[in-house]
């Protein structure tokens, strides 16, 4: 089994990885959606990402995720600028589905505050199962 531990989630099922800072700090993260939520979506068949240099607010609708069931929102888990979007995703968005913690990120910003986000603990509690499977 992976370890998310390093990982801070939302209620929205979105992860967030803090990258990791020269002096510990970190001020920069990478963000996607879990597994749960690409299971629940069904076959990703289309992503808008927000442009690098974007502005983005937590909480706030920043892209789209388009499946064979439904459509789905992106909102902002932290309030930053956007450094860089997965092209990859945008052109393959099945990646969502087969690799939402790896290949299958969504973008990177630089943040200006971290927001309490839920820990791996709390979201498997939110989900009633591991959180992170599909």
């Amino acid at each position: 089994m992976t370890d998310y531990s390093d990982l801070k989630f939302t209620a929205e099922h979105e992860w967030v990885r803090l990258d990791a800072a020269a002096d510990g700090v970190p001020t920069r993260a990478t963000i996607g959606i879990t597994a749960y939520a690409a299971e629940k979506l069904g076959d990703v068949v289309y992503v808008d990402l927000p442009a690098e240099g974007s502005a983005i607010a937590d909480g706030a609708v920043v892209g789209e995720i388009e499946s064979t069931k439904s459509v789905g929102e992106l909102f902002a888990p932290l309030t930053g600028v956007v450094l860089e979007k997965n092209s990859a995703v945008e052109e393959s968005p099945e990646l969502v589905n087969s690799d939402p913690f790896g290949e299958g990120w969504l973008i990177r910003v630089e943040f200006t505050d971290l927001p309490e986000l839920l820990s791996y603990a709390e979201y498997q509690a939110l989900t009633g199962d591991d959180g992170v499977s599909a």
